[in-house]
């Protein structure tokens, strides 16, 4: 089965198209070596994903026929992940809590109430309150 097939199947990525750019991109490795999106996967295979700044380690058990349901993943994949990627992953999603790119629209309702408070205690310091 196509390394692109593949990822497709076992919902790594969305859609074919989306894998088949991520193996012209480089960001996916067959037992350490790049790959095009046509290079076949074989049972007991390494793969190596990167994928949202994070490189997920999968070792294929099984090829599927088609794309499969979530739960039967765990039947196709073994995901072996350091730890230390998956910390990445919560740090990942902490530093988009509070971070917002400028231009990207207009503020929330929590941003606007803190913009007030902190032009509030502006004002405050200055004595012009």
């Amino acid at each position: 089965m196509r390394v692109d097939k593949f990822l497709w199947c076992v919902r790594y990525y969305k859609t074919r198209s989306i894998a088949t750019e991520a193996c012209k991109q480089g960001k996916v490795r067959v037992n350490g070596a790049l790959v095009k999106p046509s290079r076949e996967v074989y049972a007991a295979d390494k793969l190596t994903v990167r994928k949202n700044q994070i490189n997920y380690e999968l070792e294929v058990l099984d090829l599927p026929k088609s794309r499969v349901g979530a739960k039967l993943v765990n039947l196709y994949i073994n995901d072996i992940t350091p730890r230390e990627e998956l910390e990445k992953r919560e740090l990942l999603k902490y530093s988009q809590d509070y971070y917002r790119k400028k231009g990207t629209g207009r503020p929330t309702k929590k941003d606007r109430r803190e913009l007030d408070d902190w032009f509030d205690v502006e004002e405050d310091e200055d004595g012009s309150n």
